[in-house]
């Protein structure tokens, strides 16, 4: 009888705590907050312009000689050694095709793209810098 009290309770105690409670979410989809974020439109239309040019390099475009990848990677771990970066900042595109480093994505101040630009800089073998950091609105 005891055993049967006991499961009783326990079976009730864990029904209890799966039920939210009054008013709270569950994390289930809220129709009410549904509705304010389909008023924000996404809008990446002129980003989207822009990567569609041809002449815009995209990670895919990497050089896959040896030389292009350690450049590629030498900056990568720079930037990511920087304590001062911000996460946005270390999270850049670095494509370099045949020498030339292309720096692309976006930063949270004009001093995280200078200071990409000086790190980039300071690697050995790299023929020019083509810096298309862009300043995040805050």
């Amino acid at each position: 009888m005891r055993i049967i009290i006991l499961s009783a309770l326990a079976l009730a105690f864990a029904t209890a705590a799966c039920e939210p409670a009054e008013g709270k979410s569950t994390g289930a989809a809220n129709p009410a907050n549904d509705s304010k974020a389909a008023n924000v439109p996404a809008d990446n239309t002129q980003k989207n312009e822009r990567d569609r040019d041809t002449a815009a390099l995209t990670p895919g475009d990497q050089g896959e000689s040896e030389g292009d990848r350690s450049i590629t990677q030498k900056i990568r771990q720079a930037v990511v050694k920087n304590e001062a970066l911000s996460f946005t900042a270390k999270n850049i595109k670095i494509i370099t095709v045949d020498g030339v480093v292309t720096l692309r994505g976006p930063v949270k101040s004009e001093k995280e793209k200078t200071d990409i630009g000086a790190l980039a800089q300071q690697v050995g073998g790299m023929k020019r810098l083509d810096n298309q950091l862009e300043v995040a609105p805050n």
